[in-house]
């Protein structure tokens, strides 16, 4: 029961703005690849042109798209508007660059994106009005609610995140940080031991997060530093993600909610 104790002292201690500081670590990279493309217009629409030889006309719609899609998107998030909206439109976001800057074809990057894709539906879900149903007045099974599903997925989807940064070489820290971090994404995966898994792994991320892509301490002409920035702020939307889930819970579809029945 200590693990549980020490989730509770922590959810009491931080349940007033926890929520808002995971909607704001899960946003960062839109809002940072927004204020990019209005930094970098001309750099970004060339890059498209060249890469697709579209023109000026359409690779300015590109990066406009990019622009106030993502900039739009995390004010309607983070004054709680249109959430659902909003999320579909960062969704769109995700695809577009996917295909136009050729994440697809790279793993790496792809399974980011779709980390990011999961944290986007776990902040789609903690909009979703508790036991809403498609008909009402009609009772449905609390398992069979989208919004379990959801947190389902998102669970899931974060977990992509944690296979990019396991190191497979020989050496004892490595071998030792890629035992707990697959236990740890395992047990959030199923639902299990949620909140403590979830919370663990934050504390992991963020220390792996200010290490290894540190972007300031690179100066701002080099190309590396653009990159770890990138990288930064990309894996601080995943620990949003990951503080939705300390801060809402598995959902009904896991371990943890499965407990309570037996």
């Amino acid at each position: 029961m200590s693990d549980n104790r020490i989730v509770l002292s922590f959810l009491r201690v931080t349940k007033q703005y926890l929520p808002h500081v995971a909607r704001l670590c899960l946003i960062s990279t839109f809002l940072e690849d927004g204020i990019r493309m209005w930094f970098q217009w001309s750099e970004q629409r060339d890059y498209i042109d060249g890469t697709w030889n579209c023109g000026y006309f359409l690779a300015s719609i590109f990066v406009f798209l990019n622009l106030f899609g993502q900039l739009g998107g995390c004010i309607l998030v983070l004054s709680r508007n249109f959430v659902q909206y909003a999320c579909f439109g960062l969704f769109g976001i995700i695809a577009l660059q996917t295909i136009a800057y050729s994440i697809l074809w790279d793993l790496k990057f792809l399974m980011r994106n779709l980390a990011l894709g999961g944290g986007l539906l776990l902040l789609l879900a903690e909009s979703r009005s508790e036991g809403k149903s498609m008909f009402a007045g009609v009772p449905t099974m609390r398992e069979s609610s989208p919004k379990q599903y959801m947190q389902l997925g998102g669970r899931v989807l974060l977990v992509l995140m944690f296979m990019t940064l396991l190191h497979f070489d020989m050496n004892f820290f490595s071998i030792l940080q890629n035992i707990v971090g697959t236990a740890l994404i395992i047990l959030v995966a199923i639902g299990f031991k949620t909140k403590l898994a979830a919370l663990t792994l934050v504390i992991w991320l963020f220390g792996i997060n200010i290490y290894f892509n540190a972007f300031w301490t690179v100066p701002a002409y080099k190309p590396m530093h653009d990159f770890l920035k990138y990288d930064f702020f990309q894996t601080m939307s995943v620990i949003g993600g990951l503080l939705l889930v300390v801060a809402l819970g598995p959902g009904g579809v896991s371990m943890d909610e499965k407990k309570k029945e037996w």
